[in-house]
C-alpha cells in the first residue's frame, strides 16, 4: 500500500465566445482520490480591479488558484484594461518565481473581448475556434463545445450543454454549475 497522499482531482472549466458574449462555466466537484469531498465549489469568479470586469475560471488546487487570482488582480490594477499584458506578466512571474513555480492550477480569463488560458509553464494561450476548456473533464467539454459552435445556440447554452456532456463522461466533474457571462 502506498503512503502517498491521494491527489486532489476535479473541475471542468469551459470558456465560450460567441455573438459578442463570453461565458465561463465551471462545475462544483472537488474529489480527494476516489471520494467526492465537495459538490458545490465555486471555481468561476468575476473580479473588477479598477472597475474593469474580468471573469476567471480555475482548475487545480484551490489555494493555488486563489493565490494566482490575487496576483492577476494586482497585475490588472497596474495595467487597467490590458488583460493580455496582465496575463503575460502573471505567466512570467509564475514561471520564474520559485514560490509561484510550485503552484498547481490553470486559469481561463476573459474581459468579454479576449479569452486566454494561463498556465504555470509561462503560457498565455488564445484559443482557436472561440472556445477552450481546462481541468479533468476539459477535453470532453471542449470537444462538445466545438461541435456546437456552428449551431444556433448562444455562448451560454453551448457552455451549459458542453458541461453536461463532460459531467456524464468524467467522474471528477458534476452538474452543479457556476456560470458567468460578460459582453463587449
Amino acid at each position: 500500500m502506498s503512503n502517498e497522499f491521494p491527489g486532489w482531482h476535479g473541475t471542468t472549466i469551459i470558456g465560450v465566445k460567441k455573438g459578442g458574449q463570453v461565458v465561463i462555466a465551471g462545475d462544483g466537484q472537488v474529489s480527494l482520490g476516489q471520494t467526492v469531498i465537495k459538490g458545490t465549489a465555486r471555481k468561476v469568479r468575476r473580479i473588477s480591479p479598477g472597475g474593469y470586469d474580468v471573469l476567471v475560471g480555475f482548475a487545480g488546487s484551490t489555494a493555488d488558484a486563489f493565490t494566482l487570482l490575487e496576483r492577476l488582480e494586482a497585475k490588472l490594477e497596474a495595467t487597467p484594461g490590458q488583460l493580455q499584458r496582465a496575463s503575460v506578466e502573471l505567466a512570467k512571474d509564475w514561471r520564474t518565481d520559485k514560490y509561484l513555480q510550485k503552484l498547481e492550477a490553470m486559469l481561463i480569463v476573459t474581459d468579454g473581448d479576449q479569452i486566454y488560458v494561463i498556465t504555470g509553464a509561462g503560457d498565455v494561450l488564445e484559443p482557436e475556434h472561440d472556445c477552450t476548456a481546462i481541468g479533468s473533464g476539459g477535453n470532453y467539454a471542449l470537444a462538445a463545445a466545438r461541435g456546437m459552435m456552428d449551431s444556433d445556440r448562444d455562448a451560454e447554452q453551448i457552455a451549459r450543454d458542453a458541461m453536461a456532456i463532460a459531467a456524464d463522461i468524467c467522474v471528477y466533474t458534476n452538474g452543479n454549475l457556476t456560470v458567468e457571462s460578460i459582453s463587449k
